[in-house]
């Protein structure tokens, strides 16, 4: 047997009776309190879709589309991987059913397998296992948190499943299963249920898995007598049973889990020997957020907030926790709000409602829906002085704005939405132009880290104190170069671009025409954490602070 002290440890983490009830967090956090320990950490985010990435899945059905270093267009978990362990990720940490069928189907086409009859099992849990431990091997890591979306019992999971059980098999003592469960409080019946908890572990029973840990997430904190039926009922041990309440913050959950000592069973778990401990960063964090009294409003204009009768703000997940990120640096409580571009269209009057704000931020999106709105809201904010943070179509469209308003262009626009506008002032890019042609939608966008070249005495180095940045795109669609000297001439700065100056990074207004009026090409959210808020938001909400007064 391989000296387990050396080997690889491996914790999958896998969803109860619903989703959403926090796995990523709670993957996140795992991995958080681990590496306070003084492990070195990575996490991995399995997806049970056919697709072979995120990219080209609607965000108000998947939620946001993240994008790493790399330009992998992936989950919104790998987002909170990154915030919470301080750390850039790769295409090696996430990975789907598309894309692990592609690779194993590539694989037979050029005779892998030696002319062996490819099946399902084995075949496709060996691919996820090679996986699986290449992300660790990547990542030089001792211990892997593997999140496996979905919840048990769908038969999208059944596959990585198996190729958990089968590792657990192979390798004993390096191998953990967390379980996330949601426990109900009906309010009629006013007692907490664990029923469906039992159930969940059955189902996981069924795939020759026992969980080691349940993470038992509820409205309150469980009771000893809850504890106590999880344990007898789902054969675990009763310390092995996590309380998870609702928090306000999900930064409290690290320090959380460490009153229950959860580091301390997963290392004895784990044949791992306990090494130090420091979360002193995360009770500091704790302390900021819990001791920032004063609130901060902020307006969000976009259009991907409807899914029936609710609000899809996962849509924008990272701009709101690097909004949060920054208030928190500011000694304030985010106070967001959520503003649909359509209202603007039908009724201009309410664009007075902007006032309100301390700032308003206009997020990433494609497509025509809500951009007439849009454009209204960034020339009301312009016009009356309000902070202003464009996020690539958020400046794209603040370009359309000050082109038509200011820059006499009447009629400008993207050629996105209208082909054949006399002034195309946003463009795409020549290359994609033969890309969406031939209809490759997939991984074709300009994505993952460029780098860029900041002016200085400008509002964008005054944030960044830097000339060399490097950040995250995701888009298709570009400042028309032809139009460059016309808006500089009518007062836009492009206070930041590429290297060759081919490309428009970052749009701002001079100081003396306006408190904070900046727009980025790139997603500055995709660089955020709480413990180093990004440059842009945070001078952002630090302006926004100072316009409310």
């Amino acid at each position: 047997m391989a000296n387990h002290k050396k080997d690889t440890r491996y914790i999958f983490v896998t969803g109860g009776v619903m989703s959403g009830v926090g796995k990523g967090v709670t993957s996140s956090s795992i991995a958080a309190i681990l590496q306070a320990r003084g492990f070195s950490v990575t996490s991995m985010k399995i997806d049970p879709y056919v697709n072979v990435d995120a990219g080209t899945m609607n965000p108000t059905e998947h939620g946001e589309v993240f994008v790493l270093k790399d330009g992998t267009e992936c989950d919104q978990d790998m987002g909170n991987y990154e915030r919470f362990l301080e750390c850039q990720l790769s295409q090696d940490n996430y990975m789907t059913t598309g894309s692990v069928y592609q690779e194993v189907i590539e694989k037979e086409r050029k005779m892998h397998y030696k002319g062996k009859c490819v099946e399902v099992v084995p075949h496709i849990p060996y691919e996820i296992i090679r996986r699986i431990k290449k992300a660790g091997q990547t990542n030089k890591a001792e211990i892997v948190i593997i999140e496996i979306g979905g919840t048990v019992g769908e038969y999208q999971n059944i596959l990585f499943l198996e190729a958990g059980r089968m590792m657990k098999m192979d390798m004993p003592g390096q191998i953990l299963f967390v379980m996330v469960s949601f426990l109900p409080v009906p309010d009629k019946i006013g007692e907490m249920k664990t029923k469906p908890t039992q159930y969940a572990v059955r189902s996981l029973n069924s795939a020759g898995i026992q969980p080691d840990l349940i993470i038992a997430r509820s409205i309150v904190p469980l009771d000893n007598k809850r504890k106590e039926k999880i344990a007898i009922f789902c054969n675990i041990r009763k310390k092995d049973v996590i309380s998870a309440p609702d928090i306000s913050s999900i930064y409290d959950v690290p320090v959380n889990f460490e009153k229950e000592n959860l580091s301390q069973n997963i290392l004895q778990k784990l044949n791992l020997k306990p090494r130090k401990k420091d979360f002193e960063k995360w009770r500091n964090l704790r302390k900021r957020i819990q001791n920032s009294q004063k609130k901060i409003k902020i307006g969000v204009v976009g259009k991907y907030f409807a899914t029936g009768n609710f609000v899809l703000s996962d849509v924008y997940i990272s701009v709101i926790e690097s909004l949060k990120h920054a208030s928190y640096a500011a000694g304030a409580q985010l106070d967001l709000y959520w503003i649909d571009s359509e209202i603007f269209e039908k009724d201009p009057k309410k664009l007075a409602d902007l006032k309100q704000y301390a700032g308003i931020v206009v997020p990433g999106g494609f497509g025509s829906r809500g951009v007439e709105g849009i454009i209204q809201a960034i020339q009301f904010v312009r016009e009356n002085k309000i902070p202003y943070l464009g996020l690539c179509y958020g400046m794209q469209l603040a370009v359309i704005e000050f082109a038509r308003h200011v820059a006499k262009l009447k009629g400008a626009h993207t050629t996105e939405v209208n082909p054949r506008t006399l002034y195309p002032v946003i463009d795409i890019l020549p290359e994609q132009k033969t890309i969406l042609s031939q209809n490759r939608y997939g991984g074709t966008m300009r994505l993952g880290s460029y780098p860029a070249k900041i002016k200085k005495e400008t509002i964008a180095f005054s944030a960044y104190k830097d000339t060399q940045i490097s950040e995250r795109h995701r888009h298709r669609y570009e400042v028309n170069p032809k139009f460059i000297n016309r808006l500089e001439k009518a007062g836009l700065v492009f206070s930041a671009t590429s290297p060759d100056r081919r490309l428009m990074e970052i749009a701002e207004l001079p100081k003396k025409t306006h408190p904070f009026f900046v727009a980025s090409q790139f997603h500055p959210e995709f660089q955020s954490n709480p413990f180093n808020p990004h440059p842009l938001f945070l001078k952002f909400i630090q302006t926004s602070e100072k316009n409310k007064k």
